[in-house]
């Protein structure tokens, strides 16, 4: 596939699910950061069917800034789909990922990018979180579950600033959940390793949570029985020779 992104070697993806009171800010963050980025790079919006005003708000952004980009589900299909669609759809080298929430710092990419050569995945730590006690004492215990069952070594999967190889994420398997598996995921692959590095955290300040519960012990407590499953079947290949 050959699109705009191709002309950047960092393609920031931005899951946006009814976040229109986030939107000036984040075209602000974004904007400002850019040209600041230690890499080339543009940022991709992935607009998981939004029944707010979401849609219009990134027409109008990507218009008015060249680096930015978008494309729309047809109805809200989950996180980790949109995840998947942008990274099907990034032609770059590489491919970061962020909530629009703005409780992490695009600036701190940068911190990411530093590493990224040496690593298939690096991702942050939310240092200091300023989530409410109940959610943190909800990921200290899912990430805790999941770390025992998939031997991942992972601090905090729930933190979304990512950066990866393109090449290692398009390898990852599809499935919903998937967003708090990928340093599992990254590990299945021949070589695959990462590094974690700790990120500022902030409060969200518009908008709401999209995770209850439910989406942060109860789903994730089944995935990792997937993930087991998964794990002795997942196919790794590498091609010694080819006439191609």
């Amino acid at each position: 596939m050959s699109n705009k992104t191709a002309a950047y070697r960092f393609t920031i993806l931005v899951p946006v699910y009814n976040e229109e009171d986030n939107m000036s800010a984040l075209e602000a963050r974004l904007s400002s950061w850019l040209p600041q980025c230690c890499v080339s790079a543009c940022v991709l919006f992935i607009n998981d069917g939004s029944c707010d005003g979401s849609l219009s708000l990134l027409q109008d952004i990507c218009a008015r800034h060249e680096d930015f980009f978008y494309i729309s589900f047809a109805r809200n299909c989950g996180l980790s789909a949109a995840l998947k669609a942008g990274i099907d759809y990034a032609c770059s080298d590489l491919v970061g990922y962020m909530d629009a929430d703005l409780q992490t710092a695009p600036e701190d990419f940068n911190l990411l990018l530093a590493d990224i050569d040496d690593y298939s995945m690096v991702t942050g730590i939310r240092a200091d979180r300023k989530d409410s006690g109940f959610k943190r004492l909800q990921s200290r215990i899912a990430n805790g579950w999941r770390r025992m069952m998939t031997h991942d070594g992972a601090v905090d999967t729930g933190c979304p600033l990512k950066v990866l190889h393109t090449d290692v994420a398009r390898k990852l398997p599809l499935f919903k959940g998937m967003h708090r598996f990928i340093p599992a995921l990254v590990l299945l692959q021949e070589g695959g390793c990462y590094k974690q590095v700790p990120v500022r955290h902030f409060p969200r300040t518009a908008g709401k949570s999209k995770f209850h519960l439910w989406n942060r012990l109860a789903g994730p407590f089944m995935d990792c029985f997937a993930y087991r499953w998964m794990r002795p079947r997942y196919i790794n290949y590498k091609v010694g020779e080819s006439d191609l």
